[in-house]
């Protein structure tokens, strides 16, 4: 069903909490992270990046690195059509076999529909910048300012400041560096670029040029049978695209000079390099070695744009834009906490970690989830991927793929409620791109209508299951309700947006999901719709005499995802006043297929028999899509199934990966508490160094899987946001889950479904007062805690708060105040 809210008030209800935040007046480093020391690790380094370009910052005196990234530098080239022939046979024998519970069997067929593993992001290259010290530095300071996008260096060497600059600007497409010193004609340097892929730098003129090529395949970095896992050879003529990276300096005074593949620069004041990056890539379904796409000329149209305009100039415009997204939403906890923002970032990390209360911390972790996604998710076609856009590797981890049975979902989850619904056109482009492909792997592998996508994709849309042809685990290879979950976000959009117009240009893609996820359903022996073959991810479980079981049928995280997909395309498609019949049709499934159960242990089933898992404790917790993302189990609708879930949380425990407490924390909050919710949120900043085990934040607060998966920072802003805020139950439920440790606060500019932006304020763990601006007009139910009044009605209590009903006026923003 289609949600529509709205509300209206004067600003001077408002307390002071939510006035300071909304005017900014917080401690000077409330939004920046910074550091008295240089970074030693790559998680110690700084992230900048406009979406397409993205920069590590090191910040060290003598010689400083930037280790440089492009959204589109991947391996490989287009997928192919049908990549496993037999995959169909195999479909039906491994069906026979779970059939008649020969899980073993099952499984080894289930290995024999595998195809090609996906391709790996790559890193771009590094910048080198060498500067002529004469002395120890001293007064050392590194940070970044995530309001305005800016990573700054500081330091005096014998009596000279020098001061370092780096943001990577959207509008006008580069990054930008500057170098300053106290002392005029102090900066001496030399710049050069390095690269792990094969490529040529030259000093052309006063520029420095990088030209190379990616590889044509990249195994993932758990592949170790193969002896050649970097491939360069392309007998295909379409794998493996160019990139080209320009270096140019502008100096106020001194001399530059460019030879072989450095650039001199001495006895300048003030420089600034404009750093500009482009590659091959035209698209998801072209060939990157064509000539139609010139990474020379692209990059240099950057360049030359940029060049026109003088640094002040240049920052202006970028701090304008970033702050356009970055400060639609502001939130303080515990403004009256000691302020320990002067403290080292490093240092207020191991503080917290080992108990010291510290809400800023918290709320600039929510803030810096805000960043990275304003940061990665600009480029069309390649939205931010298990590492948004910064990673350092040729194999990183996972491949930095779009892993879709959970964490490139998790990379969105708060694009909406966070107040940045454009950002989230990459992954809408990457869905539609799925649905090509996708298209492909139903028909060759299913024989089946619609569009089918599996555990892992990359740039080129690859949508088979992949395992390099029966080398892969099934538990996670042949996970095959990809286009079911990634609907889901389509569905999201026009809920938070609203807009009527983009529903009916996706319903489309959303109804074929629908028809794939039709067609793999199939009766059980009881008459009741499964999957199968079917798994967790991505876990395994005990059956017979001990045995250990990867493949069953009907797993619950597979039904609860077919379950909300029908539920959503049926809602769309009243939306748009069409398709009755399929509508009925999905009814009719949905009330076939197999439902949710209670095991021995009060949990919700995992699979469809109870089985024991063989690790009770696994990061994954795949069997709550019902309550979070989806909505079908919850306190307010399904008490009873909502009871099983908690206990299933309690089973698995609240330790885990840096992603998997993220999602727990969203769990708990859908659950309405919020201590329990906190508790993990608290773990989430647990310090993490390189060659620890446990999950957390490193020092520069990237999510530790370990390693870094930025999947975890992403989810935990969207954590926050549902302890303070939920819409998914067709009502704005205000502070759902507050817990007790945010005793007082305010929150502006967060977004529930309905397109209503809203401003919270609380005194004590108690509802102060709230705003709420209808951006579109209709029927509003707002829950709360405790009585309210909104626009002169005054709210019920029922089993869970109060509730308060009223019709709101599009533009129009309403008073929350308690009575």
């Amino acid at each position: 069903m289609t949600v529509r809210f709205a509300v209206a008030l004067p600003i001077a209800f408002l307390s002071a909490a939510l006035l300071a935040a909304t005017a900014g007046a917080a401690p000077a480093d409330a939004l920046t992270l910074h550091y008295d020391r240089p970074a030693e690790a790559w998680t110690e380094a700084l992230p900048v990046g406009n979406g397409r370009l993205g920069a590590m910052v090191f910040g060290r005196p003598g010689e400083e690195l930037l280790q440089l990234n492009e959204a589109t530098l991947w391996s490989g080239g287009p997928v192919g059509g049908n990549l496993n022939p037999g995959a169909f046979d195999a479909l039906g024998k491994a069906r026979a076999a779970l059939a008649g519970g020969d899980y073993a069997g099952g499984s080894d067929w289930a290995r024999r529909m595998q195809g090609p593993y996906t391709e790996s992001y790559q890193p771009l290259g590094d910048l080198l910048i060498r500067q002529d010290l004469k002395g120890t530095a001293t007064g050392y300071r590194r940070a970044l300012d995530i309001r305005d996008g800016i990573a700054t260096t500081s330091f005096t060497v014998d009596g000279v400041r020098y001061g370092r600059e780096v943001f990577a600007s959207a509008p006008d497409g580069v990054i930008v560096v500057r170098l300053t010193s106290s002392a005029p004609r102090r900066l001496d340097l030399d710049v050069a670029a390095t690269s792990q892929l094969r490529a040529r730098t030259a000093a052309t003129g006063t520029a420095l040029v990088m030209a190379g090529r990616a590889p044509a395949h990249v195994d993932p970095n758990y592949v170790n049978y193969n002896p050649e896992p970097v491939v360069w050879a392309d007998p295909s003529g379409c794998r493996g695209m160019r990139f080209e990276l320009i270096v140019q300096p502008v100096v106020t005074d001194g001399t530059v000079e460019a030879s072989g593949e450095r650039i001199a620069i001495r006895g300048a004041s003030e420089v600034v390099l404009l750093l500009s990056a482009a590659t091959s890539f035209a698209g998801f379904d072209k060939c990157p070695d064509s000539a139609g796409r010139d990474q020379h000329a692209l990059a240099l149209a950057h360049l030359e744009k940029a060049a026109k305009r003088d640094y002040t100039t240049l920052r202006a415009a970028h701090v304008a834009e970033f702050r356009r997204l970055f400060d639609r939403m502001a939130l303080t906890l515990n403004p009256g906490e000691t302020d320990r923002t002067a403290l080292p970032t490093d240092r207020r990390l191991a503080e917290f970690t080992a108990g010291q209360p510290d809400a800023a911390l918290e709320a600039l972790y929510v803030q810096f989830g805000r960043y990275l996604l304003i940061s990665s998710s600009r480029t069309r076609g390649a939205p931010a991927n298990l590492q948004g856009i910064w990673s350092d590797a040729v194999r990183p981890p996972w491949s930095s793929n779009y892993t879709t049975n959970i964490n490139v979902q998790m990379n969105y989850w708060p694009v909406e409620s966070a107040n940045l619904s454009e950002l989230f056109t990459p992954m809408d482009d990457l869905i539609r791109h799925l649905a090509v492909t996708g298209a492909d792997t139903a028909a060759s592998y299913y024989r089946a209508p619609g569009w089918a996508v599996h555990h892992n994709s990359d740039i080129w849309a690859a949508s088979n299951p992949v395992g390099d042809f029966g080398k892969g685990d099934p538990k996670w290879a042949n996970w095959s309700m990809g286009s079911a979950w990634l609907s889901r976000h389509l569905w999201e959009h026009y809920q938070y947006t609203g807009d009527t117009a983009y529903l009916r240009e996706v319903y489309p893609l959303m109804k074929e999901a629908a028809r794939f996820t039709l067609a793999w359903l199939h009766p059980d022996a009881d008459g009741h719709l499964v999957t199968s073959p079917s798994t967790s991810p991505e876990n395994d479980f005990y059956y017979g005499d001990g045995r250990k079981g990867t493949v069953s049928v009907g797993a619950t995280m597979d039904l609860a995802i077919a379950r909300d997909l029908f539920e959503n395309v049926g809602a769309a498609a009243q939306v748009l006043g069409i398709d009755g019949a399929f509508r009925a049709e999905l009814e009719s499934a949905t009330a076939r297929l197999l439902p949710f159960r209670v095991g021995a242990r009060g949990q919700l089933q995992e699979w469809y028999k109870d089985f024991d898992e063989v690790e009770p404790h696994h990061r994954h917790v795949s069997h709550l899509y019902a309550l979070h993302p989806a909505r079908t189990i919850s306190p307010l609708a399904t008490p009873g199934l909502a009871a099983a879930a908690r206990r299933t949380l309690e089973l698995r425990g609240d330790d885990g990966t840096g992603w998997a407490l993220a999602w727990k924390v969203n769990f708990w909050a859908r659950l309405l508490d919020g201590d329990r919710a906190h508790r993990l949120f608290r773990n989430l900043l647990r310090l993490t160094k390189p060659g620890d085990k446990h999950g957390g934040a490193y020092a520069n607060l990237f999510d530790a899987h370990p390693p870094f998966q930025i999947d975890g920072n992403f989810a935990g802003t969207a954590g926050a946001i549902e302890m303070l805020l939920q819409s998914q139950n067709g009502e704005l439920h205000l502070l759902p889950a507050l817990p007790a440790a945010w005793r007082d606060g305010a929150v502006k500019g967060i977004v529930g479904r309905g397109n209503y932006v809203v401003d919270i304020d609380w005194h004590g763990g108690r509802l102060r007062g709230a705003r709420i601006e209808a951006r579109q007009g209709g029927q509003c139910v707002v829950r709360t805690a405790v009585p309210v009044e909104v626009d002169g009605v005054r709210s019920r209590p029922g089993a869970i708060g109060h509730t308060v009903t009223f019709r709101a006026v599009k533009g129009k923003t309403y008073a929350v105040r308690p009575i």
